[in-house]
């Protein structure tokens, strides 16, 4: 394809050189490029691909795509923004593959990995095979594959959408995340319904602030220039933010946005003229194992029971979510609670890990304040006994959270066993100090450090008895502990599963 052709569409590209060069393949990493390459110099925060333009040269790329001129003997493609044009420019690249799917994208601080799943499971229960793309796995045409990122690169997320349909697969259910959206890598999909779960306190390391968190997710639904083509919004309003962005959807959707919350959800509106609830769930039945409500949405006459295989509040309304992005979308009643009755908890979101004890152990992956204070309350809505955490906060990352989230624990657990959870570069102990400098002192006697988290997650487990419900937090489907340069394997359920066998008579 020429260059000019692939351009169609990005605007403010000037080129310097030959528009009517060759392109025969695309890519943003030296390692990748061959003859004839369109290599795109992406600055990231460690490393700018500016800089690898002449390797990019000599290993046969045919044009760079920059953002500012590098000296290099190519044809330039200046951009504003290389990330936006290479998102563009990939959708064209690959015939535009998402607008041969029903693709329904997700973002919100908690509930996406979940939520996506549910939708998969819909719309598979409505005869149509779903891919998955997200934090634990990417799923096409049936075959589960590894992830690196939450919310692949612009590239990659256009491939892996030509490989959907090749595969037959006919939607896909992807998870977006504030990353994603702040480098523009979702642009060029063709979504049918985008879905905001909540936001809280989270990746402030990246952001700075909330609001400029906030701001990244809203970029999936507003302006409508970054809309994508998504005709269905649906959106949590009993959530603060999705209250907001609810408000500020409904001119650009009108009658395409769809609005849900949990019957026992704050539903004042924070802004004048927010809306009530389109979809509730109601009458919630929360066990150790599994959830059941009523789903109500007026607007479409249904009022029907769900039953789910899932724990805890915060997945009826991952399951509300789900429902309603498929129900607005047209697929049948009886597809949506076939789906939601059958599809499987995620790895890793509160997770039941059973090796013959007398108590509940479940792995989540809650790691911010919000996540860990819902994982909590769940916990203790299925118990009459006590309820035991073990959990960190990982380093280089969001400082603040650490004395809430150390707070949060020993306020909502009877017993917190504070401990590691990927330090990476940064001094086990001192996370451990911030994290304990949140605990009120009246709470000081609820709290037991163990820097070794495997040791941690014994000592929670010999301590938990009967009828107790053990919460093992923050890493959940990870499979690695990240201290300083090196990963070592380390898996939350592997491990508590192992302590639990070695336990067993103790109990």
């Amino acid at each position: 394809m020429k260059l000019a052709e692939l351009l169609e569409g990005v605007t403010g590209a000037t080129v310097r050189g030959d528009p009517a060069t060759e392109v025969r393949k695309l890519a943003y990493h030296t390692r990748d490029v061959a003859d004839g390459t369109l290599f795109f110099c992406v600055p990231g925060l460690t490393f700018d691909g500016h800089a690898f333009a002449a390797r990019a040269a000599a290993a046969g790329a045919a044009a760079l795509v920059c953002e500012r001129d590098t000296g290099v003997a190519l044809p330039h493609v200046l951009v504003p923004s290389v990330r936006l044009a290479m998102a563009l420019v990939a959708a064209r690249w690959y015939a535009h593959p998402s607008r041969e799917l029903t693709v329904v994208g997700v973002t919100g601080t908690n509930g996406k990995t979940t939520t996506a799943h549910l939708v998969a499971g819909i719309f598979a229960a409505a005869g149509a095979p779903a891919a998955l793309l997200g934090t634990v796995v990417n799923r096409i045409g049936g075959r589960d594959d590894p992830v690196r990122l939450t919310t692949a690169e612009a590239l990659d997320l256009q491939r892996m959408f030509r490989e959907m349909v090749a595969a037959g697969d006919r939607a896909c259910a992807l998870e977006i995340s504030s990353h994603a959206l702040a480098q523009d890598r979702a642009a060029g999909i063709d979504f049918d319904a985008v879905a905001f779960s909540n936001l809280t306190r989270d990746h402030l390391d990246f952001h700075g602030d909330l609001d400029d968190y906030y701001s990244a997710k809203r970029k999936l639904f507003l302006p409508a220039e970054a809309r994508n083509g998504a005709a269905v919004a649906v959106v949590n309003i009993g959530d603060e933010y999705g209250r907001r962005l609810a408000h500020e959807c409904r001119p650009a959707y009108g009658d395409g946005l769809w609005t849900y919350a949990v019957d026992d959800a704050p539903r004042a509106p924070s802004a004048p003229g927010a809306p009530a609830a389109d979809a509730v769930a109601r009458d919630l039945e929360l066990h150790a194992d599994a959830s059941a409500f009523m789903l109500s949405i007026p607007r479409l006459g249904v009022d029907e029971h769900v039953t789910l295989p899932l724990a805890a509040r915060f997945n009826v309304e991952n399951a509300l979510a789900a429902a309603t992005a498929a129900l607005a979308l047209g697929l049948p009643v009886a597809a949506v609670l076939a789906g939601l009755a059958v599809t499987k908890g995620v790895p890793g979101r509160f997770q039941a890990v059973r090796e013959g004890q007398p108590f509940s152990v479940v792995v989540d992956y809650s790691h911010t304040p919000d996540s860990l204070e819902n994982a909590l309350r769940a916990a203790r809505s299925i118990t009459r006994g006590r309820v035991l955490v073990v959990f960190g906060c990982g380093g280089d990352r969001d400082r603040g959270k650490r004395p809430l989230m150390g707070e949060i624990g020993a306020r909502l657990a009877d017993r917190a066993f504070v401990t590691s959870d990927n330090p990476r570069s940064e001094e086990p102990l001192a996370i451990i100090d911030e994290i304990v400098a949140g605990v009120p002192e009246v709470l000081a006697g609820v709290v037991t450090v163990a820097p070794d988290r495997r040791a941690a997650i014994r000592l929670a487990l010999a301590e938990a008895r009967a009828g107790d419900v053990v919460v093992i937090a923050g890493k959940g489907h990870e499979q690695g502990q990240i201290i300083g340069d090196r990963r070592i394997p380390f898996d939350d359920c592997a491990v508590a599963a192992e302590q639990l066998s070695e336990l067993r008579g103790e109990w």
